[in-house]
């Protein structure tokens, strides 16, 4: 691990921005590279005075959000077609599929949002919210939230640890555990609001039939 992230500090330093943004890419797509060794090591060289920490973060999230969109479209063009062909041999049939299609119409923000704070989840999100055509608009805006905020978070992790990756684990255990605690505070909140709402229009419809 020291040696991949040595080899991360100095491909980032030779490709500057450019390579934060190909290898964020490659980390929120379907690829398996963790953003853990990527973005820490560009806020290291931010340390040194060698990138700018702000440059870092925008860099960051502009490739989360290309990966992700790449997942969408990808999701879009071929796995909508695919599944609906071939969905029932997943146990994914039609009338189910419909389904995901409303609870992304319903709840695609706050879902899109919370995932891509979750560890091991956050690159696949964005496969249901092509298939179920999620706007497009919010996908990105949502995905940049969620993608921002862990960014932010890893920047200074490596910003203050430096290259020590011991530390950065450590340091990035406690953020994914604090952040777990957000999150279940979001979704208990979003929860008790969407039933509240929904009572309060099922309690107008029964009051206009009457």
């Amino acid at each position: 691990m020291e040696y991949i992230v040595a080899w991360l500090v100095d491909i980032i330093g030779r490709l500057g921005y450019i390579g934060i943004i190909a290898l964020m890419f490659l980390e929120s797509s379907f690829f398996p590279f963790p953003s853990e060794v990527v973005i820490p090591p560009a806020g290291y060289l931010a340390s040194r005075g060698d990138m700018n920490i702000s440059l870092v973060i925008v860099c960051g999230i502009v490739g989360s959000l290309l990966g992700a969109l790449f997942n969408y479209v990808l999701a879009l063009l071929l796995g909508r077609p695919l599944l609906m062909r071939y969905g029932k041999y997943l146990f994914l049939p039609p009338e189910r599929f419909s389904k995901v299609d409303e609870f992304f119409l319903d709840h695609g923000e706050i879902s899109t949002f919370v995932c891509r704070l979750i560890p091991g989840i956050r690159q696949y999100i964005s496969f249901p919210a092509g298939l179920a055509r999620m706007n497009l608009f919010r996908f990105c805006l949502y995905t940049s939230l969620g993608a921002g905020i862990w960014v932010i978070i890893l920047a200074y992790i490596g910003f203050i640890v430096g290259n020590n990756m011991e530390l950065v684990r450590q340091y990035s255990r406690h953020a994914s555990l604090a952040l777990f605690g957000c999150i279940t505070l979001i979704v208990f909140f979003y929860v008790r609001r969407y039933i509240k709402n929904h009572r309060r229009k099922v309690l107008s419809a029964k009051a206009d039939h009457d």
